[in-house]
């Protein structure tokens, strides 16, 4: 098996086969950043290792990260799966998969990434890998395939034994960058060699299940001695790019143990851009990538993240969004390394562009030169594929950012601040596009909606560092939901006249309950009957879109507390329109048609509920569990890993309002959690009255 180096001073690398765009995913404290400042020193990029608890780490640049440590947004994690080849997930070897391992591990999926699992903490004498892979196997759900094992001399983790080359490898201490391999054989290490042969069998054995052409190979030898190190990778790298099992390493980042190792098994195991961007190469000649991050700079503005999928992008050069529809032209081109950009003339296929001068373009954009370059992909794409499959999904513009469940007011602290403020708000918005600033028309307020208190905490300590602007935030409340519970029939006609012009509106529309929707496919259907049908497919393309837009406005808030309407289809039984009509009118009346139905039904309040995990001290769990049953929590189950307790439950986002303090009263500081949206669910009428209190105020 081949080592590879490499030096500092490349700009990019124009051998796509010698690419990995990967991304390093893990729970809270697993060792993100740690690893990633080893694999940066080792791969020659960085002079200096730095640590976590000193603060000097070349990627932890931003100010918050440096003090609150922990910044993992759904938002930003999943806009930038999307444009990886692979993904290094982190286990703590001490505790396995965690509940945010679960979370990352899923995104991961949605995107069909091929992974590698690196067992992380392997010094500690809690540390257990057979714990881990058992739990990688029950959780996860996919066999995993132990490429390594730990090496200890007197209770301390010295080195790791490479199952595949039957080899002791040990590391330098400190900022040494040696690497010592010692071939392990029968008769000079028995023990060591016997370890390596049972580990060695196991991985054949699993891969035999998986690897048809590894099987054939195994039967014809008729031994699993003949079988040689190239032919396990050849068939690894198959089970990892099909998913359908996991290699897993491990090491001790803190220690400089097996971070090169890790690396190594980066290169041999996950693909290149060769292997993922296969549905891009219908672009052929013109120019595509992906934009998966937005920052401000004080000097040099807007700066978008993206990854050239195909061709290049260069200085001055003319692109096109394809879902915010507009044309734009490139400023000056950089290659990122962590806070620092240099710039180059020019970025190629396979590699990672940083780009000025773009005003519009947010993540999760996909860019090409025009619309005609996009039109002419897709044909392409098109004649290549079943029908039943959607362009737009494989091109991966479908993207739905994940509704806020948590929001609250916004104030300037005076009227010379609020045009500042205003700015502040757009360029925090295009950076993440899970935050929304809206107007609330009735309290005359702008109002901030995220994903959590800390993503919402964080944006007030960025608008008061960033900005040096002292933003009032108002109290945080909940983004409940609301759903029709019976089926409701109105008719609407608008007549009215706007200068010389006359304007008419006539429709008849259903609102239908749809139970567990979850907002998934479109809330209009058609009345199929014969004479409604033939009304309804005269229907302009123009009119139609006035008419969703009426239906998208008429569902954002519901007749109890204003809040969005889920769970429910709009029926489409009749429409009419005079001669002239206007688009604004038309979508005027349906919104207006919307409402008149919300108010006629019997409607339900929704609350969002939360997936919790808690690890905590065993002696902890009675007071937990005791608090847990007053914030209406459905325990799921209550598990053992080593001497911490691990609970799983379902409770109300309403309930863990200020959890983080509450946990470390109750534990005594000892007790972690972790949180992932769930569903929304029907509240109880008692509850509902509670929520309506809190909502209006009285």
């Amino acid at each position: 098996m081949k080592r590879f180096y490499c030096t500092k001073g490349f700009d990019q690398i124009t051998n796509l086969k010698k690419i990995r765009n990967i991304g390093i995913s893990a729970h809270i404290d697993a060792g993100k950043t740690t690893t990633t400042e080893r694999m940066l020193y080792y791969a020659g990029l960085i002079d200096h290792m730095g640590e976590v608890h000193d603060g000097n780490t070349f990627t932890d640049y931003m100010e918050q990260e440096r003090e609150r440590g922990h910044i993992d947004f759904t938002m930003e994690v999943e806009q930038t799966l999307n444009v990886l080849d692979g993904v290094v997930v982190i286990l703590d070897g001490s505790a396995g998969v965690e509940a945010q391992t679960l979370t990352v591990w899923r995104q991961a999926d949605r995107y069909n990434i091929p992974r590698i699992i690196y067992a992380n903490k392997m010094d500690r004498p809690d540390s257990d890998i057979g714990m881990c892979c058992d739990s990688i196997k029950k959780k996860l759900e996919v066999p995993p395939i132990l490429l390594q094992l730990p090496y200890h001399q007197n209770g301390r983790l010295v080195g790791i034994l490479d199952v595949l080359t039957s080899q002791l490898i040990q590391y330098g201490h400190g900022e040494e960058k040696k690497v010592v391999e010692v071939k392990l054989t029968e008769s000079n290490h028995p023990e060591l060699f016997s370890q390596v042969q049972e580990a060695l069998h196991k991985i054949i054995d699993t891969l035999t299940d998986f690897d048809d052409e590894l099987a054939n190979k195994v039967i014809n030898l008729e031994s699993y001695d003949d079988i040689i190190a190239d032919d396990l990778v050849k068939a690894l790298q198959s089970v990892t790019n099909e998913r359908r099992a996991v290699p897993v390493v491990l090491g001790s980042s803190y220690k400089n143990v097996g971070v090169q190792s890790l690396m190594d098994s980066v290169i041999h195991y996950l693909p290149s851009p060769l292997s993922t961007i296969k549905v891009f190469s219908h672009f052929k000649e013109h120019f595509c990538g992906r934009a998966f991050k937005v920052i401000h700079d004080k000097q040099k503005g807007p700066l978008v993240f993206l990854r050239v999928y195909n061709g290049s992008i260069k200085k001055g050069q003319k692109i096109y969004s394809i879902q915010r529809d507009v044309p734009e032209q490139v400023g000056r081109v950089y290659v990122a390394y962590a806070d620092d950009f240099k710039e180059v003339e020019v970025v190629s296929n396979g590699n990672i562009a940083v780009v000025s001068g773009l005003k519009y373009i947010m993540s999760g954009d996909l860019l090409t030169n025009t619309l005609t370059s996009y039109e002419k992909a897709k044909k392409s794409l098109l004649d290549t594929i079943q029908k039943s499959e959607n362009t737009d999904n494989l091109f991966g513009i479908s993207f739905k950012v994940p509704e806020p469940v948590f929001f609250c007011s916004i104030e300037a602290p005076s009227m010379a601040t609020q045009t500042a403020l205003d700015k502040a708000l757009l360029e925090l918005q295009r950076e993440d596009p899970s935050l929304r600033v809206t107007y609330n028309s009735e309290t005359g307020q702008t109002e901030l909606a995220g994903m959590g208190e800390l993503h919402l905490d964080i944006i007030r300590d960025r608008i008061l560092k960033e900005y040096k602007i002292e933003a009032d935030l108002g109290p945080l409340q909940i983004s409940y939901r609301e759903a029709p519970i019976s089926n409701v029939r109105e008719s609407l006609k608008i007549e009215t006249k706007i200068g010389n012009i006359k304007h008419s509106v006539s429709a008849t529309m259903s609102l239908i309950p749809v139970p567990d929707k979850n907002d998934t496919g479109d809330v209009l259907k058609f009345d199929k009957t014969s004479e409604n049908a033939s009304n309804l497919a005269g229907i302009y393309p123009r009119h139609m879109s006035a008419i969703r837009q009426g239906i998208k406005v008429g569902l954002m808030q519901g007749p109890k507390i204003s809040c969005r309407v889920i769970n429910a289809n709009l029926m489409l039984h009749w429409f009419e329109v005079g001669r002239g009509t206007s688009d604004t009118v038309i979508t005027a009346s349906i919104t207006q048609l919307v409402q008149k139905l919300l108010k006629e039904s019997d409607m339900r309040i929704l609350e969002p509920i939360m997936m919790v995990e808690i690890v905590s001290p065993s002696e902890h769990l009675s007071s937990i569990l005791a608090d847990l049953s007053q914030r209406r929590a459905q325990i799921r189950n209550v598990d053992l890993r080593g001497t911490s307790k691990i609970i799983s439950s379902y409770v109300p986002l309403s309930e863990l309002l200020g959890y983080a303090t509450d946990i470390r009263t109750i534990s005594s500081g000892t007790a972690t959690f972790a949180t992932e949206f769930h569903e929304y669910h029907a509240m109880s009428l008692m509850e509902e009255e509670n929520a309506i209190r809190r909502v209006r105020g009285f």
